[in-house]
């Protein structure tokens, strides 16, 4: 079965929204600098919402300083690297840590679903951007040959389909959830339900 990310959650109704659906992973915009970044006071809170829950908490970073990315490790059950991070950065990443990293690609040629395919990360994340809330051109995804995560431009109204046809391990969704900037429950549910009902 098809996982599901919800992502970019900053409050703590997003958070008892999740609570509720039951997605399997939570993402968390740990580095500063973009729409959806939180403080790490903040993050301390919303996650320890979810202790116990089962649900996997994904911390989301994008050319974030080792030294500021490891302090978060202890809290986190996934590491998600939406930047230029490159194998070299993850072989350092990896003394710290032995938790589960995401490399997320940006695609736009086939050059991309190649740079994926052979990224040392245990997981690669397929998107058109950060956040963008826009889909990439999916016929370039073939032969990639690895477990991965569909993101980028995602509802209720196409992921099913893009499930049928591409079966990712996990698909991810953040603006495509949001109404006037602010995640919507209803939203959020018709997402999951779509999913698990594939």
């Amino acid at each position: 079965m098809t996982r599901v990310k919800l992502c970019g959650l900053r409050s703590e109704a997003d958070v008892r929204a999740v609570l509720e659906l039951c997605p399997d992973y939570a993402g968390f915009i740990l580095s500063e600098g973009f729409r959806r970044s939180i403080t790490r006071g903040n993050f301390e809170k919303l996650s320890g919402m979810l202790s116990g829950s089962g649900i996997q908490r994904v911390g989301v970073f994008v050319n974030e300083p080792l030294d500021s990315l490891v302090c978060f490790v202890s809290a986190l059950d996934l590491i998600q690297l939406h930047g230029t991070e490159d194998d070299d950065y993850i072989s350092l990443l990896r003394r710290f840590t032995d938790k589960p990293i995401i490399k997320a690609f940006t695609v736009k040629t086939e050059a991309d679903i190649e740079a994926a395919r052979v990224s040392s990360a245990d997981y690669v994340l397929l998107d058109s951007g950060t956040g963008t809330g826009t889909a990439f051109d999916h016929s370039l995804i073939k032969d990639i040959g690895r477990p991965f995560f569909l993101a980028g431009g995602l509802t209720s109204e196409n992921v099913g389909g893009a499930i049928d046809r591409f079966e990712p391990f996990a698909v991810d969704a953040s603006s495509s959830l949001e109404t006037n900037g602010v995640k919507d429950k209803t939203k959020m549910s018709a997402f999951v339900i779509t999913v698990r009902g594939n």
